[in-house]
């Protein structure tokens, strides 16, 4: 493996493995705040961020790479309202598909067409990701305050899924 990718990939697994403990914080959040649903969908983006770690780990592994485990800082978990903790979902999100592009860009800097291909599945989950970040984040926006909008919010959140066009 190219040493400068595998740095890459392995930067990928911290990111990953950041956002997997900031949306398992940002459940916990939800859950001591009385949004079960909103709980249970971090609790599931959570999981879903640990397999995408996973997948880079096993994949730099089996390229003859060396996949380094990161320590991570403890996640943020003081957020002040459900419009901060989703505005927090989207910003990370975007801050993962920046990172993505730039491994992409790399990998056709360095001719890695393996890696690049590989990639490109993380590039249509970010597409998905980001999709979800910004429709819940605008649903949010549109109930603004109330509360009875926000219980329904909650209740109705595992219900949603990615817009037509991203899926």
């Amino acid at each position: 493996m190219i040493p400068e990718i595998e740095k890459l990939l392995n930067d990928q697994v911290k990111y990953e493995a950041k956002a997997s403990a900031q949306y398992l914080s940002m459940a916990s959040w939800a859950d001591t705040h009385g949004y079960n649903g909103i709980a249970d969908f971090f609790y599931k983006q959570s999981e879903e961020e640990r397999v995408h770690m996973t997948k880079l780990v096993k994949f730099i592994n089996e390229r003859s790479g060396n996949a380094v485990i990161p320590a991570i800082d403890q996640p943020r978990d003081d957020f002040k309202s459900l419009m901060e903790l989703f505005e927090t979902f989207l910003e990370s999100e975007e801050f993962v598909t920046a990172k993505i592009n730039n491994v992409i860009y790399e990998c056709l800097q360095f001719k890695d067409y393996n890696v690049h291909n590989f990639m490109q599945w993380y590039v249509a989950e970010q597409l998905e990701e980001e999709a979800i970040a910004r429709t819940l984040l605008d649903k949010l926006k549109i109930i603004g305050d109330d509360k009875s909008g926000h219980y329904l919010f909650d209740r109705d959140i595992n219900t949603f899924q990615a817009p037509e066009a991203v899926r």
